[in-house]
């Protein structure tokens, strides 16, 4: 194992820039940051974390928390997080951080202060991930100063950094889809109206049906969940009994849908057609295969982690960045079409 000084002697060059090189510091040439990396990976260098926190004990840890809600299961069942996860993992290694995942009961975020992540101190920065958070709760970890990023979550008039999938323009070409189809009699089945990326779906649900002059409905629920699906569905059934097509703001709400279905016996996809959005795994299993909105999960904690370490290296002075992930319509046989399963 190599030391900084090994392979400044080994490229004849200073310590600092072999320290500037690898933590992604300015004052570095390509040639040399490439010859630095080159030879870090060959002499099997490891930092030195410990001797890193002594020097930066009181402002740096080089670690990031990635910090989502707890739902009675680990996030390594999650079909979603799990993969944002990953992503943010992948991309903080590679820039030299180490990530703690903390899980959070929904009754503990009514105060950012009882976090116990940032009580203790142990993290630089948070991604938040998922809709969960208030924005209340958001803009008082702000206050506290801590560098954060969220994910599939944004605050809608204090600019914060996010991370989101396009969900809009996303939905809007899944119902467009279903509208291909020749279907007209089209409804949305959605979660709460304050969560960001609901907003977003419902919003381009709206604006197809809209082009295609014809009336738009949206069935809301305190939650996105397969039950949740389900309890839309039954409302669905009783106020729109005539309904040919469903757009599902998720995927799970889908699983619900065709559980109402079948107890209706509406068969799927000749009697009522379906999109989902997010593309879990378990989608393209069913009997009918999902058509969906494929998320790309471990871009967004790619993004997302890209973005914190980004604010932690220039510390202040930008304005935040909302970015976002193209979403693809994966078309299989829920909607009507003899699609891949894959």
């Amino acid at each position: 194992m190599s030391t900084l000084r090994d392979i400044a002697k080994y490229l004849n060059i200073s310590t600092a820039t072999v320290s500037r090189a690898l933590n992604d510091k300015p004052g570095v040439s390509d040639e040399v940051r490439q010859q630095v990396l080159r030879a870090a990976s060959e002499m099997n260098y490891v930092p030195n974390v410990a001797a890193q926190g002594l020097v930066n004990a009181s402002t740096s840890t080089r670690t990031v928390g990635f910090v989502c809600v707890d739902h009675g299961m680990p996030i390594s069942s999650d079909p979603f997080y799990l993969h944002v996860m990953r992503g943010a993992e992948q991309e903080l290694a590679r820039r030299g951080y180490f990530l703690i995942v903390s899980t959070v009961n929904a009754s503990s975020l009514t105060n950012a202060a009882d976090l116990q992540i940032l009580k203790e101190k142990r993290v630089d920065g948070l991604i938040l991930a998922g809709p969960y958070f208030s924005q209340r709760f958001i803009l008082a970890v702000c206050a506290a100063g801590m560098p954060l990023v969220l994910v599939d979550n944004a605050v809608e008039k204090t600019p914060v950094d996010c991370v989101m999938a396009s969900d809009e323009q996303a939905a809007c070409e899944a119902v467009s889809h279903l509208l291909e189809h020749g279907h007209q009699k089209i409804v949305a089945i959605s979660g709460p109206k304050d969560w960001a990326s609901n907003r977003a779906r419902a919003a381009g649900y709206r604006r197809a049906m809209d082009e295609a002059n014809l009336p738009a409905r949206v069935f809301h629920q305190p939650a996105t969940t397969s039950d949740t699906g389900y309890a839309a569905m039954q409302e669905v059934f009783q106020q729109a009994p005539d309904v040919t097509a469903i757009f599902a703001i998720n995927d799970a709400m889908a699983f619900g849908v065709m559980r109402a279905a079948k107890e209706h016996g509406r068969s799927i996809p000749e009697d009522l057609a379906l999109v989902g959005f997010d593309d879990v795994e378990l989608s393209a299993h069913l009997t009918p295969p999902l058509t969906t909105m494929r998320v790309p999960k471990q871009q967004l904690g790619i993004l997302a982690g890209r973005r914190l370490v980004d604010i932690l290296q220039k510390h202040e002075g930008e304005a935040p960045v909302i970015s976002m992930a193209a979403v693809k319509l994966i078309v299989r046989n829920s909607c009507g079409c003899k699609g891949d399963p894959a």
